[in-house]
């Protein structure tokens, strides 16, 4: 008895040892020759959007979209077809199923031939990380890296891995990269017929391709849902359902959402595998088909950029360097978002806001719009024409030069710029200029859309000016202040009261319930038209133009991009209020009879003499004297619009001795006829003068 106890443990013990020493070989071998993980690293570079969905994707070095997915990301019924139809034991086994190698065996002895294979999911994300010419020994090798695999990654790991991997014609690997391809969409929400037919096309996925042998993917999608339904996986009517939907026919265009952006941030992170941006995915579609619409009416060879940022941490919600990223003969490719340009009128804003802060001027202040002359250099306003007397806010208002110009002198233009420099944003300024200079006011220096949209975000902020933030991990940037309290307040308020652009008023299209206070800009020979707006929780910045530089005929920024602007507010919630709140504490809320002796009137001084100039001769320059006037007629007549030239501002109207409502420092007003006939139209200056015109409505 002793010797037979004796003798078990010696088996035991001999047993033991022999499996402490395949333990030690596995370990050991484990650690000289692991597997090969390359193929699952080397995949797309992904840019994706806020909730994770791509936007843009860039192929591998060897040309394939592979996709890296886990498993949690994929609707479950495919996880539960693939372990049905694959290898019901996932899971369980080490990564070689005894139970599936005995069946084919017998199988394969019963039938004198291979009848089904003992392949693991294990088995083949083998493969597919070290792929070998099929064979007995081939086999084996995927036998003994399967159980390694899984011992490293655990059954999770491995399935992560062969979802990401698996082949499914052309160069679409991952079952991620398939239904993007094949679905236009993420594989986390299938139908019981996706879902099928992606368990299914690894098996042959050249031979299956749906977008090449569609009547071959249907009978393998099929067979697929067939055993779904004998395993109880599926009800009847659902299988019915399944088999009557089609399967897909065409192979969708790579995706190509922010496609500006996501060059961009790959430049810029070219080390990183997946970039998680902040844009919003439903907002930079809704844009894109928006300046798509845009665009055509402009034309060849001009085109829009977009850029629209949450002012809270400002977070780049849409950015569109172009209306057509793949339109060459727009220069499509060309990121106009960081391209620099003439900002036109679109840097006066902050001109104003310094003088309010400084207490040079106040909204109220009067000014004078005349002839003036900076040493050799005597600006003119955009239309040639002078207003005189006006208020500061009606100056900023209606873009006048001559105000804008006399106060950037007064805080000086080396000090603006530094300013800006300061707050992160500095001026590009022209080669030949070897500091800055009063032309900064009227648009004689450089800036980008990205760099007006943070300038025009720091208004809503009481001026604290931050960078932008393109990416997730990206932390808000610090504030710098730009502007005072005072003059972000002031600025606002004044660029609120601003009327909507003429054109977006007559469309009809009045959605939007923001208060947007905004600001266009036009570049010298109409080179670049801009419209930037904010409310309170959002700023938006419009680029028109040509981006090889060249003049357009007429275009400008109230006309081309103020309408865009605004309806791209329209995408957004709306605001109540552009302005942040309470006004601040030393805010004057006053009229210019209240005001200190010392801001009633800003007087430019004996150093800009007046240039004289004669006074043009009140005249209406339309509709012309005499001649007849066609109504446009819909469901109501629409409005004729009264233009005048020359007199003194400001100016009233007239027709047929009846007066007509117009902005005080407008050179138009906006008629509503009543009937046709002949008509009579008036304009009074404010020195008494008039001019009429006798026109006949048809």
């Amino acid at each position: 008895m002793k010797s037979m106890r004796a003798a078990m443990r010696r088996s035991v013990g001999a047993v033991a040892g022999i499996l402490l020493c395949l333990l030690a070989v596995g370990i050991a071998a484990d650690a000289l020759y692991p597997p090969f993980m390359g193929r699952l690293r080397d995949h797309s570079t992904l840019v994706l959007a806020a909730d994770d969905s791509v936007l843009r994707a860039f192929a591998t070095p060897d040309g394939s979209w592979r996709f890296p997915v886990r498993a949690e990301d994929v609707d479950q019924k495919f996880l539960r077809y693939l372990r049905t139809f694959e290898d019901s034991r996932f899971g369980w086994h080490p990564g070689v199923d005894p139970l599936a190698i005995l069946r084919a065996g017998w199988q394969a002895v019963a039938a004198g031939e291979i009848v089904s294979g003992a392949s693991t999911l294990s088995m083949q994300t083998a493969r597919l990380l070290e792929p070998r010419p099929r064979g007995f020994g081939a086999k084996l090798i995927e036998a003994a890296r399967a159980v390694q695999l899984t011992w490293r990654l655990g059954s999770g790991g491995v399935l992560d891995t062969y979802l990401t991997l698996a082949p499914y014609g052309g160069n679409l690997e991952g079952v991620r990269a398939a239904s993007l391809g094949y679905f236009g969409k993420e594989p986390a929400h299938l139908t019981e017929a996706e879902a099928a037919l992606l368990v299914v096309l690894p098996q042959s996925p050249e031979r299956l391709r749906p977008d090449r042998y569609p009547d071959a993917a249907r009978r393998a999608r099929d067979k697929v849902l067939a055993r779904m339904l004998a395993a109880g996986a599926l009800d009847l009517p659902a299988y019915q359902a399944a088999i009557a939907e089609p399967v897909p026919s065409r192979r969708l265009p790579a995706l190509s959402d922010a496609p500006h952006l996501a060059e961009r941030l790959r430049r810029e992170m070219p080390n990183a595998a997946v970039i998680h941006t902040t844009i919003d995915h439903g907002l930079q579609r809704k844009m894109a088909q928006l300046l798509a619409r845009r665009v055509t009416g402009l034309e060849p060879g001009a085109t829009i950029a977009a850029l629209i940022v949450a002012n809270d941490g400002r977070r780049v919600l849409s950015y569109l360097g172009s209306a057509n990223y793949f339109d060459r003969r727009q220069f499509g490719p060309v990121d106009m978002v960081t391209a620099v340009r003439s900002p036109g009128s679109a840097l006066k804003p902050f001109i104003y806001a310094m003088a309010f802060d400084d207490l040079v001027v106040h909204p109220e202040t009067i000014m004078i719009d005349q002839p003036m002359r900076f040493g050799d250099w005597a600006p003119e306003n955009f239309d040639h024409l002078f207003r005189g007397e006006v208020t500061a806010r009606e100056a900023l208002q209606l873009s006048l030069n001559l105000p804008a110009v006399t106060l950037m002198d007064a805080i000086g233009a080396p000090p603006f710029a530094l300013k800006l420099a300061n707050a992160g944003f500095p001026l590009h300024l022209p080669k030949e200029a070897d500091r800055p200079g009063l032309p900064i006011a009227l648009g004689g220096v450089g800036v980008t859309l990205e760099e007006m949209v943070s300038l025009y975000a720091a208004l809503a902020e009481q001026g604290n000016a931050r960078a932008l933030r393109f990416v997730t991990d990206q932390p808000t940037a610090e504030p710098k202040r730009l502007l005072g309290a005072l003059g972000s307040f002031y600025v606002t308020r004044i660029l609120e009261d601003t009327p909507p652009p003429a054109s977006w008023l007559a469309s009809g299209n009045r959605r939007n319930a923001s208060r947007i206070a905004y600001k266009t800009g036009t570049s010298y020979g109409y080179r670049d038209a801009w419209a930037v707006g904010y409310s309170k929780d959002y700023t938006i910045g419009i680029w028109v133009g040509r981006p090889d530089g060249s003049f357009s005929g007429g275009r400008m920024g109230r006309d081309a991009a103020a309408p865009i602007l605004f309806e791209a507010f329209d995408f957004l919630p709306p605001s109540e209020s552009a302005l942040p709140g309470q006004p601040p504490k030393d805010a004057l809320l006053v009229g210019n009879a209240e005001l200190p002796a010392n801001l009633k009137r800003y007087d430019v001084g004996p150093a800009l003499a007046a240039v004289e100039r004669p006074q043009n001769r009140l005249r209406i320059a339309f509709p012309v004297d005499g001649s007849t006037v066609p109504m446009v007629e819909s469901d109501a007549p629409l409005p004729l619009v009264l233009k005048a030239e020359g007199g003194s501002l400001p100016l009233r109207w007239l027709v047929n001795g009846k007066a007509v409502g117009s902005l005080p420092y407008l050179r138009q007003a906006q008629w509503d006829p009543d009937g046709k006939g002949a008509q009579r139209v008036t304009v009074i200056d404010a020195t008494g003068r008039s001019a009429s015109a006798e026109i006949w409505l048809k």
